[in-house]
């Protein structure tokens, strides 16, 4: 069977004509080659358009940080981009009638993917989608995502998150042992599930698209009720979250001070635990504190803090 190759910045795609069901021509993408970084796969080789990713293709590539899809593209194979470690942006073709049909795994282990876009759609919905595509494949569907049913799936699954004991599933750890799960530490096992609930109410607050005014207020108290406490470690999570995975995500940081997570209780505890790192967002929060001091009334006491 004949290869097709399409040079591309800093690789080349490969394709193969095949029959559809119809009896149509259509180009299958089958591999990529080379370290390319952005990836805008063509709507036709040879005039024959491409409709489908083939199981594999991307598999383990680990320079690719966006790709874009054409129209055409209507499969998108197993294990599509399993492993690509670096891949933060895909977008993919308005929804149509059909949408697009996924694989299995198609984004497995792809820990800085952010956004799946869908051209049409409100951008939010790109970063909500984009955090499904493992532990929630049902709500993986180009086709409906943003409906209000749609959001009203992701976020009964966002609440049932958030009202998961903490230690849920821990006795099952200890059962599996601790070579399967990692450490059996009943503290460090609690903090990870708050760490995760964390994460999905930033990810909604920041993304608020069909967001209740009573799912809003649980989300923030959530937050607030687990930001720093001075001379407190635990169930500090919301402020831990921002500093060791957010403290380069403006939007991320702004948020945990917008919310009244930033305070003066805790402000001198929060620049301590900065120390000399994420330079930008302890820049913020000394403006940000020194801005609310001022529009209460209060001296500019933070003019003397040092960076």
């Amino acid at each position: 069977m004949r290869e097709y190759e399409s040079e591309i910045p800093g690789g080349s795609l490969y394709f193969e004509q095949r029959k559809t069901k119809d009896g149509n021509s259509a180009m299958i993408l089958t591999r990529v080659s080379g370290m390319p970084g952005e990836i805008i796969v063509p709507e036709n080789i040879e005039k024959i358009p491409v409709t489908t990713v083939e199981k594999k293709a991307f598999l383990s590539k680990k320079s690719i940080r966006r790709i874009v899809f054409p129209d055409s593209v209507k499969d998108i194979g197993d294990w599509a981009f399993a492993y690509c470690d670096s891949l933060k942006e895909v977008e993919l073709p308005e929804a149509g009638k059909g949408g697009i049909s996924f694989g299995k795994d198609v984004f497995k282990e792809c820990p800085a993917l952010k956004r799946l876009i869908i051209r049409g759609k409100d951008a939010q919905i790109g970063a909500l989608l984009a955090s499904v595509v493992e532990e929630a494949p049902y709500l993986l569907n180009t086709r409906d995502a943003g409906s209000d049913e749609w959001l009203s799936k992701w976020d009964a699954r966002m609440m049932t998150i958030l009202h998961t004991r903490d230690d849920e599933g821990y006795s099952k750890q200890i059962l599996c042992g601790e070579e399967d799960y990692g450490s059996t530490d009943l503290g460090a096992f609690c903090s990870n599930a708050r760490k995760r609930k964390v994460r999905i109410a930033m990810l909604r607050l920041l993304n608020p698209t069909g967001l209740s005014e009573e799912n809003e207020k649980e989300l923030k108290d959530y937050l607030l009720a687990h930001t720093k406490k001075s001379g407190y470690e635990d169930g500090e999570e919301a402020w831990t979250v921002v500093l060791n995975e957010y403290g380069t995500e403006r939007e991320y940081y702004e948020l945990f001070a917008r919310l009244g997570c930033l305070n003066e209780d805790n402000f001198d505890a929060i620049l301590k635990d900065i120390k000399g790192e994420h330079t930008e967002m302890k820049a913020y929060f000394l403006q940000y504190m020194e801005e609310k001091k001022a529009s209460s009334g209060g001296e500019d006491f933070f003019a003397g803090l040092e960076l």
